[in-house]
């Protein structure tokens, strides 16, 4: 299992509304709107990379009002 962190940019105003529907995606175990340099955190899992980086492309980049995707894979050192 592949874990790992989503920082999300919105267009202004969206933050909120985008964290909600990023919620609903399989895959996505927590979705919160922050203040700071990102407006999304988003916490998804996958079964390998491969699957986390088509959850990302292609379920949460499309949700409307984002602009730009930061993603850190959690790794245990």
């Amino acid at each position: 299992m592949v874990q790992a962190y989503i920082l999300i940019q919105t267009e202004v105003g969206k933050a909120a509304n985008v964290a909600g529907q990023i919620a609903g995606i399989s895959g996505v175990t927590q979705a919160e709107d922050v203040t700071g340099p990102y407006d999304v955190i988003v916490r998804a899992e996958a079964r390998n990379v491969d699957e986390l980086g088509k959850l990302v492309v292609a379920q949460i980049q499309a949700v409307e009002g984002i602009t730009r995707t930061l993603t850190c894979p959690i790794v245990h050192i």
